[in-house]
């Protein structure tokens, strides 16, 4: 949890926190959408957005958004496989839906998004648990991110690393 001392004092910070909530949650939203109907989550998205872009009434898809519903849906199987070495007693297939989106999102985030620090990315997957599911959701959402946390920082060296170009005289 951020402390009092930590929030931000500007209202531009406050306003960009609760941008990047509701950008958390509509992918969450999306997520949830994609899987129970069955359908690729970038197509979804893509719908969505060509939606909003024809009608007013349809809010306009934020960017940060996009950013992790297409880092879930291209990454899906590695933050899946992560997610279900972390349960315990417990099948990926079997957590709510809307548990699994939650996850979803937080863990792509600790490994790829360089600017989310760790603990906004936990806490924040821990209050889409409390707005959206069920009371037991929050801790164990929690619990699961609190063993991905510890792992996060090698999976982003290792993702650098295999980015990273070589020196001319390696090439």
């Amino acid at each position: 949890m951020v402390t009092v001392a930590e929030q931000p004092v500007d209202k531009k910070s406050f306003k960009k926190l609760g941008t990047r909530h509701k950008a958390r949650r509509r992918a969450v939203d999306l997520l949830f959408e994609a899987e129970a109907r069955d359908v690729d989550p970038a197509d979804l998205l893509d719908e969505r957005s060509e939606l909003a872009a024809r009608d007013q009434a349809v809010a306009p898809v934020h960017a940060y958004t996009h950013t992790l519903v297409e880092g879930v849906a291209d990454d899906l199987d590695r933050v899946d496989g992560t997610i279900e070495s972390y349960l315990k007693d417990w099948e990926l297939s079997r957590l709510p839906a809307v548990d699994r989106a939650i996850l979803r999102i937080a863990v792509w985030e600790l490994f790829h998004a360089n600017d989310v620090p760790p603990v906004v990315a936990v806490d924040e997957a821990v209050e889409l648990a409390k707005e959206l599911s069920t009371d037991d959701s929050p801790s164990f959402v929690n619990g699961v991110l609190g063993q991905v946390v510890l792992v996060a920082p090698q999976v982003r060296a290792a993702a650098a690393a295999t980015r990273a170009p070589r020196p001319e005289s390696e090439a």
